[in-house]
């Protein structure tokens, strides 16, 4: 009896062994699975996906305000910087200190391969015209430039053109109802750079708009044929002020800062370009914005997206959300900003139409 009861407890005590060895077994199976695991390559499920630009190169040719004008250049590499962010493209910028300048920036970037090559600003339309035909398998971007008047119609070429006498319109009006609120004559004006299309366009609308606001007012109108010497659209500013000019104008990239700077000085009303330039301070009475940015940053998603198409013209307007007033100053009336709201949406609608685009 003594050696069954003795034999039981032996049985148990093996089966107890037997089963702490199993026990163990499993967890150091189940150990071993983990730091197999943890030294593993990550499966394709974990893995991050891909940029959708990753390998897409973009190169950005400045004119010569170069990236400082706090407008035009700036605006062109916020829009590459964007696709940088949400795209991951890779990009480079070459600044351009002379307009000799602009043929050879193309040019090397081109012999490097980038994937897109865009120009800024209309100075830069037979420069882009001479490296497209050189590079044919190169895609190029012109700002401010209608591919169809490039030489040769390179068909690796796709123009980005605004229409700035939509804005122009805009500002003019809600300058006019503005001065007409203020004291002495009903005078205003604007002080472009070079005499270009692209000016234009922003200067005709900005006196049409005045015009249809508050009929007979007078729309002073001066160039300083310079887009950096801010002391050139300084003195042309000064003059308009002294000749009654209540509010100015500026749509001559860098140099029109120093005709902000005289409505500053007289302690009047300036209105910005390009850029939301309501940064300056509380004389910036709106900013005729051109929406550079948005137009780059498209163009490279069509090259993402496999859907560019060269040999055109992308148009940005209104209604395309490509030009639009910048900040409006708090000092403006709740009856005149809804009053050009209203001027706003008959223009993207086509209520108001045949803006004229030429000055006088």
């Amino acid at each position: 009896m003594v050696d069954s009861v003795t034999g039981l407890r032996l049985s148990v005590e093996n089966l107890i062994r037997l089963v702490c060895v199993a026990v163990a077994a499993l967890a150091l199976a189940a150990c071993g699975g983990d730091d197999e695991e943890e030294g593993a390559e990550p499966s394709a499920t974990t893995t991050e996906a891909a940029a959708p630009g990753e390998g897409i190169r973009v190169g950005l040719v400045t004119d010569v305000g170069q990236l400082n004008d706090r407008g035009f250049n700036q605006l062109a590499h916020e829009g590459v910087q964007q696709a940088e962010r949400e795209l991951g493209i890779e990009s480079r910028v070459l600044e351009s200190a002379s307009d000799s300048d602009y043929v050879p920036n193309m040019s090397q970037l081109a012999e490097e391969g980038f994937d897109l090559i865009v120009g800024v600003g209309f100075a830069q339309g037979e420069a882009v015209a001479t490296v497209a035909r050189e590079y044919p398998e190169t895609r190029f971007a012109i700002i401010d430039v209608d591919q169809g008047s490039l030489e040769g119609n390179p068909e690796n070429v796709v123009g980005l053109i605004f229409r700035e006498e939509e804005v122009g319109y805009l500002a003019g009006y809600l300058a006019a109802l503005v001065a007409q609120r203020e004291e002495g004559e009903d005078v205003i004006s604007s002080v472009g750079g070079m005499k270009e299309p692209p000016v234009d366009r922003f200067i005709a609308g900005y006196q049409a708009g005045a015009k249809a606001a508050v009929p007979g007012i007078e729309v002073l109108n001066g160039y300083s044929q310079d887009w950096d010497d801010l002391a050139k659209c300084k003195e042309i500013a000064l003059d308009q002020i002294a000749r009654g000019s209540s509010i100015v104008f500026q749509v001559a990239g860098g140099c029109g800062l120093g005709a902000l700077d005289a409505a500053e000085e007289r302690d009047l009303w300036g209105i910005g370009v390009d850029a939301d330039q309501s940064f300056l301070g509380p004389h910036i009475l709106t900013s005729a914005q051109k929406k550079v940015d948005r137009a780059v940053y498209l163009t490279i998603e069509s090259i993402v997206n496999d859907e560019w198409q060269g040999g055109r013209n992308l148009v940005f307007g209104l209604e395309e959300e490509g030009v639009g007033l910048g900040k409006v100053s708090s000092e403006v009336s709740e009856e005149d900003l809804a009053t050009v709201e209203d001027v706003e949406q008959q223009i993207a609608s086509g209520e108001i139409a045949d803006i004229p685009t030429e000055v006088p």
